[in-house]
C-alpha cells in the first residue's frame, strides 16, 4: 500500500478529527507546477524558477500552516496528557473531581501510543512530500526548507513534549515492571550511554531514529532539572539562567529577547522555555548518587543567588 492511501486510510481512522498534511492536495499542486514549467519552452527543464508561482504561493505556505497545525495540536494534548501523569496534592484531586483521573497506566500509556503514532506519521508525511518536491524540481529546496521548519519550531521531531512523552514511557514502565505488562508505547525506547554521555535513543518506524543528547553544553554534565528553549537545545535549569543573564529568582521568563542560545545563537528562545518534568523524574532514578550530589551543589548557589535578591531589594527599598 502506498503511504498516500495509508496515511489517509489513518487519518479518517481517528476518533476526532485531527489536523494533518493534506498529501493528496500538495500532491496535485506538485503536478500542477511541473505542467506548467514543462510547457514553458525557454525554461531548461532542470531546476524551478527562482520565483515560481505555485510553489512561492501555494506550496510552502499551505504546508508551513499545515505543520504548524500538527505540531500544536500535538503539543497540545502531550500536555494534557502529561498533566495527569504528574498531578498530585491538592491539583490531583480537583482533576480526580473532574472526573480525569479515572484512568490506568495503561490506558495512559496507550494515549500517548497514539499520540507518537500521530506525531510521526506526520513527519513521514511531511518528509515525503518534500522529497517528492525535489524529484520534481530537480532541487534541494525541500531540504532547506527542512532548517525553515526548524526555526519557526514546526518540525514535530524537534517539539520537547515528544522527549516528554519517550522519558514518561519508561517512567511508567518501570513503575509496572512488578506488576502486568503496561503496552508499548515505543518499541525500542531507553536511555542509553555512550562513553558515560546519556542520551534517550528510540528506534522508530520508516527508518526514523531518535537519539537526544541529555549533557548539558554548558557545564558538560548530565542535564540537572532539565528546561528545552524554543529552538529544541535541552540545559540545565541554572545554566540556561546563566547562559540569559538572568537569576534563578526572576526565571527565564525575565530574559532579555536579544538573549542567544549558547548552541544555535538564535535570540528570543527563553521566554517560552520548557521544563522537562518527566526527564526530571527519569534521570534522578537512574543517577540517584550524582543527583543528590548536584542538589547540594546547587541548593547553596541557590540560596546565595536568593539571598543577593533580598539584600538588592532592600537596598532599592531603603534608597541605598
Amino acid at each position: 500500500m502506498k503511504f498516500c492511501k495509508k496515511y489517509q486510510e489513518y487519518m479518517k481512522g481517528q476518533q476526532k478529527q485531527l489536523p494533518g498534511v493534506d498529501f493528496k492536495r500538495l500532491k496535485k499542486i506538485l503536478k500542477k507546477c511541473r505542467k506548467d514549467f514543462e510547457s514553458h519552452q525557454d525554461h531548461d527543464g532542470q531546476s524551478c524558477p527562482h520565483h515560481c508561482p505555485v510553489c512561492d504561493g501555494t506550496f510552502f505556505p499551505s504546508l508551513v500552516k499545515e505543520m504548524s497545525a500538527v505540531v500544536g495540536c500535538f503539543n497540545k494534548r502531550a500536555q494534557k496528557l502529561l498533566e495527569l501523569h504528574l498531578a498530585s496534592g491538592f491539583r490531583k484531586y480537583f482533576m480526580w473531581f473532574q472526573g480525569r483521573l479515572q484512568k490506568d497506566h495503561a490506558a495512559l500509556i496507550q494515549e500517548g501510543k497514539d499520540l507518537v503514532t500521530y506525531a510521526l506519521i506526520n513527519a513521514v508525511a511531511v518528509r515525503k512530500i518534500l522529497k517528492k518536491y525535489d524529484k520534481i524540481h530537480y532541487s534541494k529546496q525541500g531540504q532547506a526548507f527542512k532548517s525553515k521548519a526548524q526555526s519557526m519550531h514546526i518540525e514535530i521531531l524537534q517539539s520537547p513534549w515528544l522527549c516528554e512523552l519517550m522519558a514518561f514511557h519508561i517512567n511508567l514502565r518501570e513503575t509496572q515492571v512488578k506488576s502486568s505488562k503496561a503496552p508499548a508505547l515505543f518499541e525500542g525506547c531507553s536511555l542509553t550511554f555512550d562513553d558515560d554521555k546519556p542520551s534517550l535513543s528510540c528506534e522508530l518506524f520508516d527508518s526514523i531514529k531518535l537519539d537526544i543528547d541529555l549533557t548539558c553544553s554548558i557545564c558538560l554534565d548530565t542535564v540537572f532539572d532539565p528546561v528545552s528553549l524554543t529552538c529544541g537545545h535541552i540545559f540545565c535549569y541554572m545554566c540556561a539562567c546563566s547562559a540569559a543573564s538572568v537569576t534563578i529568582v526572576d526565571g527565564l521568563k525575565a530574559a532579555e529577547p536579544k538573549e542567544k542560545c549558547p548552541l544555535c545563537r538564535k535570540n528570543g528562545v527563553y521566554e517560552g522555555a520548557l521544563h522537562l518534568e518527566e526527564l526530571n523524574i527519569l534521570l534522578r532514578r537512574s543517577f540517584h548518587e550524582y543527583w543528590e550530589q548536584r542538589l547540594q551543589t546547587e541548593r547553596i548557589e541557590r540560596i546565595r543567588q536568593v539571598k543577593e535578591h533580598r539584600e538588592s531589594q532592600c537596598r532599592a527599598f531603603m534608597g541605598v
